[in-house]
């Protein structure tokens, strides 16, 4: 049973489309894993992913991407975080009077 938690998670090199755009409408880059879906505290390094796109223009290239699972521990603290984290969105003040 402890062997799960020390559990060395198993590298994977994994088929990838990077969407890469910059337009006056748009900014972003989007990675698709092929055949992985990502889970909280896995790593991923995407190799020959374009890192200059002019301005104007749109890129979707497949390259290959390096994937690190996250062990139990990981896992957990990852999914802790991103609960704290949402949890800042809900304080919320209200105060009386009109806004200055």
């Amino acid at each position: 049973m402890m062997s799960n938690w020390i559990e060395l998670p198993r590298i994977r090199k994994v088929p990838c489309t990077v969407d890469v755009e910059n337009t006056a409408e748009r900014l972003h880059a989007h990675v698709l894993l092929d055949g992985y879906d990502p889970e909280p505290g896995d790593e991923v390094i995407v190799h020959g992913a374009p890192t200059d796109v002019p301005f104007g223009t749109r890129q979707v290239v497949r390259c290959t991407a390096t994937v690190r699972p996250a062990g139990t521990v990981r896992y957990m603290i990852a999914k802790a975080v991103g609960y704290l984290e949402l949890t800042e969105l809900y304080e919320v003040g209200f105060s009386e009077g009109r806004p200055s």
